[in-house]
């Protein structure tokens, strides 16, 4: 059981390496999905494990193994774990939990925040255009969801780049690209290792919304055009920290506890480009071996804690 729970501590290393160069090179929406599910299910089976070590440590305390009818002496016989292995697992343990209900409970009112403020929003359409020179395009969650642009932002493009950016905008809306980035984020929360992941899939939801407009708009150079006139418009703007932490923009997240999505010019090199390969075998067979290993080392860990507390019990 020792190396067995502790194997799933350490394969969000391998995703913190491999996150960037799987947003780079595969397809965008292929790279959300993978990189979101990946991320998840690692931090699930690394909590997992702290979990058995933690109890582990537990049942070897005198008071916990009379509540359990445990013999303390055959815990302490078939489990290999130390008493400060198990102390710091369970620090570790609390911490990621707290910080991990502390991120959703923050999440869940930014979207209900968003929401409220998509329905106060003027009028009945999905666009809504708002009188202000900063340049500001960006699409907010909610029932329905909204894609709000500004003055600014209009008179800074033209009308062939203000259609790729409101088609980059509804891209967010009619995906849900908020419920990725969440996601990962809260398991980056749970598992600090996983912030590259959440980091990258603030990109690539970035490039999914970007490969929609051009979908849309039939034209790739023209999205990667408007992008960086966007960027250039508002590279000048101070950013007024005013936005939803739920809103998704044209230049990515604002107020973003992983940070924002990834640079620009790497959005408009890769529209510039050929359109990656949807579905390369070989990345999406190493990430399932690595969340497959992942899941396997945490339940055969806990399964040799079952036993030990079955030995202990019949004991």
């Amino acid at each position: 059981m020792h190396l067995l729970a502790y194997l799933p501590l350490l394969f969000p290393a391998l995703a913190a390496v491999a996150a960037r160069p799987l947003a780079e090179h595969l397809e965008p929406r292929l790279a959300t999905w993978l990189l979101t599910a990946s991320t998840v299910a690692l931090a699930a089976f690394s909590t997992a494990a702290l979990g058995v070590l933690a109890v582990a440590g537990l049942v070897r305390l005198p008071l916990v193994a009379w509540v359990g009818h445990w013999s303390a002496t055959t815990v302490r016989a078939g489990d290999p774990v130390s008493t400060a292995e198990a102390a710091l697992s369970c620090l570790l343990l609390a911490t990621a939990v707290y910080a991990a209900l502390r991120l959703l409970w923050r999440r869940v009112r930014a979207l209900v925040a968003a929401g409220f403020e998509a329905a106060c929003l003027p009028g009945i359409d999905e666009l809504v255009v708002l009188e202000d020179p900063a340049p500001e395009a960006y699409a907010l969650p909610g029932l329905p969801g909204r894609v709000v642009v500004s003055t600014g932002m209009l008179d800074a493009l033209d009308e062939a780049d203000r259609e790729a950016m409101l088609a980059h905008e509804r891209g967010h809306l009619a995906a849900h690209h908020y419920a990725f980035v969440a996601a990962t984020h809260l398991a980056a929360a749970a598992n600090p290792l996983l912030r590259p992941a959440a980091t990258a899939v603030a990109y690539t939801v970035e490039r999914w919304a970007d490969e929609h407009a051009a979908a849309v708009c039939g034209d790739r150079r023209q999205v990667a055009r408007a992008v960086g006139k966007a960027a250039l418009a508002s590279r000048h703007t101070p950013d007024r920290g005013r936005l939803s932490a739920a809103a998704l923009g044209l230049l990515g997240m604002r107020r973003d506890p992983v940070r924002r999505a990834g640079p620009v010019p790497r959005r408009v090199a890769a529209l510039l480009k050929p359109r990656p390969p949807r579905y390369p075998l070989l990345p999406l067979g190493a990430c399932a071996a690595v969340v497959g290993a992942s899941g396997l080392c945490a339940f055969a860990a806990a399964h040799d804690l079952h036993v030990v507390l079955k030995l202990a019990g019949a004991g």
